[in-house]
């Protein structure tokens, strides 16, 4: 049984949803139960308003739900005051968006060394992970440019670095491809599929399209705030 609870990343358990506009309630996740286990990758997918983006939020940390529980290293994260959440983010987490959310005006390695050196890390610390995480992004011969003279693939490619240079337990990322035309999210799908496969990271995706959600290794529906 230890085992067993070893290898879960990740456990949501009776999660429920409720966004209150005026005098209306609405309950967008309806007693939702899941687990991932360690080296998964797993895709969240439905319909607009489904509630999975809801659910990848409160799954990472950056909403709480109304009711229900979820478990990371037997921790129920739901539950915890914003500054321990803000540690489990910094440390535990990594985060990877539609929109890419570098900072403009710094170059791809500090905009990857940006979580580290707002936990108090200091850059030269870091130069062996950095290369690393540059070679795995395919970036190594564009470390000192700025988002603007990069393409919308390259720019993703350094948020899953950033998301990925203070080796978080579980990388999340909502609609990674959704900003990207279809060969390029087809290129940024290869590169998460390698990244789970090379190193066994634990990633959890929403996506909205069949065709990303293919190179993961389980797919999880939700629908009208279930999982159907």
């Amino acid at each position: 049984m230890r085992e067993l609870t070893e290898k879960v990343a990740i456990e949501g358990k009776n999660i429920v949803k409720d966004f209150q506009l005026g005098d209306t309630r609405t309950r967008v996740l309806k007693s939702i139960s899941l687990k991932v286990s360690q080296g998964e990758f797993v895709s969240i997918m439905g319909q607009s308003g489904s509630g999975k983006s809801t659910l990848l939020y409160i799954l990472g940390g950056l909403d709480t739900p109304t009711s229900g529980a979820v478990f990371m290293n037997g921790i129920d994260i739901s539950k915890l005051g914003d500054e321990k959440m803000s540690r489990i983010r910094r440390q535990n987490i990594g985060f990877v968006f539609q929109f890419y959310n570098l900072i403009p005006n710094l170059n791809v390695e500090e905009n990857i060394m940006l979580p580290l050196l707002l936990d108090g890390k200091k850059m030269r610390d870091y130069k062996n992970e950095l290369a690393e995480i540059l070679e795995v992004v395919g970036l190594s011969d564009r470390r000192k440019h700025t988002p603007r003279e990069l393409s919308g693939g390259q720019q993703q490619r350094v948020a899953i670095a950033r998301a990925l240079i203070g080796k978080p337990q579980i990388l999340f990322a909502d609609e990674p491809t959704g900003n990207l035309d279809s060969r390029t999210g087809a290129d940024i799908m290869n590169l998460l599929q390698e990244i789970n496969r090379e190193s066994r990271q634990t990633i959890i995706m929403v996506t909205h399209s069949p065709e990303a959600a293919k190179s993961s290794s389980r797919i999880i529906t939700v629908s009208d705030g279930k999982i159907s």
